[in-house]
């Protein structure tokens, strides 16, 4: 990476970004409002400037659900010809509604791929599907083994637990990273996400980038593992480990810190365990190298890196929409709802769920090409 975008792409890092969220709707079922932040969230929201009228269909990337709950309270007690539908149903699931035409943006926990951008053009008239990063942050890998408060792991331990191959929490592999641990002789509850999700496609990235010999599975939004068990949405995989004894999976950090769930120190190569913090994963983000072009913003993350202090397993979440070619009936409450989550009001309104705001160079190019989606 030249020096001069690498200096570039840490500064829009400097700030740390957070894991996001989203309505919780009738579809999503009740336990996708776990790690809801509630009304004490509402912040300034005098940026907010309505436009257009009637609902506004989206819906995508689970781990969007926290923020988007604030954001949607917000946006609603300001704007009350407008209502904000958004459902937490993947990423996978929210790309496919968006490029069917039946959403005005989707949420994605991963830039869109080549093929998806080639067929949002059959949707986006005269124009494409562009990814607005709005927060981002660290995928945590909780866990439930009593007695065990303080836990390492490393990238090809993980991968043998997800992929089958380590089934016990006293395996030597775990031993070896946890001397002085008291490791219970118990089988290994492993779970995934059911749905096609960006967070399963970046924790697979993760495994593949920095445990390509014990991780044989390419990354993707569906879940390539062998064995292990199964739940929907961020929600579900979470309230599975705070239940089950000898838990394990991945989801953003807000449900580890709602669910007070412990959450595994990544062993990097680093002189320390590094834990799951959005301080930490700003650090990895650092590494990022921006891929997207024109008003496209993708990052492409660096999972394997050993910077001290840097939690490698994160993501960026983005906003899917078309760069021209909207629909007229939708348009204005697109960009109004989209403007104002990237506004300073926006993004301090996550403050007070230990999110962090987009850095200002980043939030300012994302509102200029918000303001000329058409």
């Amino acid at each position: 990476m030249k020096l001069q975008r690498k200096n570039r792409v840490r500064a829009l890092a400097v700030g740390a970004l957070a894991v996001t969220g989203a309505l919780a709707l009738t579809a999503c079922g009740s336990d996708d409002t776990s790690a809801s932040g509630g009304a004490g969230n509402a912040a300034k929201t005098g940026s907010i400037k309505c436009e257009g009228k009637g609902k506004l269909r989206a819906s995508g990337s689970s781990a969007q659900k926290n923020a988007m709950d604030v954001w949607v309270q917000n946006y609603a007690g300001s704007c009350k010809d407008t209502e904000i539908n958004y459902q937490p149903t993947g990423s996978g699931a929210g790309i496919t509604t968006f490029l069917q035409g039946q959403t005005a943006f989707a949420g994605s926990d991963s830039a869109l791929k080549p093929e998806e951008v080639a067929k949002s053009e059959k949707v986006c008239k005269g124009g494409k599907a562009i990814n607005l990063p709005m927060v981002g942050g660290p995928i945590a890998v909780g866990y439930n083994v009593p007695g065990v408060d303080n836990l390492v792991l490393d990238a090809p331990t993980l991968a043998k637990i997800f992929d089958s191959q380590i089934t016990n929490w006293n395996d030597a592999a775990i031993k070896k990273l946890n001397p002085g641990a008291s490791l219970p002789d118990l089988k290994i509850q492993a779970f995934h996400r059911s749905d096609d999700s960006g967070t399963t496609d970046n924790f697979t990235k993760y495994l593949k980038g920095a445990a390509p010999d014990a991780w044989k599975h390419e990354p993707a939004k569906t879940w390539e593992g062998k064995g292990g068990q199964a739940a929907s949405g961020s929600a579900g995989v979470s309230s599975q480990v705070k239940q089950t004894n000898g838990a394990i999976s991945y989801f953003e950090l807000s449900y580890a810190t709602a669910g007070k769930i412990p959450t595994v120190k990544i062993a990097t190569g680093a002189k320390s365990p590094v834990e799951a913090t959005v301080d930490n994963a700003s650090k990895a983000i650092a590494e990022a190298k921006q891929v997207g072009k024109g008003d496209d913003l993708a990052l492409e993350l660096n999972y394997a890196t050993k910077a001290e202090g840097a939690y490698p397993i994160t993501l960026v979440t983005y906003e899917i929409a078309c760069d021209k070619g909207n629909k007229t009936e939708t348009l204005p409450a697109t960009k109004s709802f989209l403007t104002y989550i990237a506004s300073e009001d926006g993004q301090n309104a996550l403050k007070d769920l230990g999110y962090a705001p987009l850095p200002t160079e980043i939030a300012d190019k994302v509102r200029k090409t918000v303001a000329a989606l058409a």
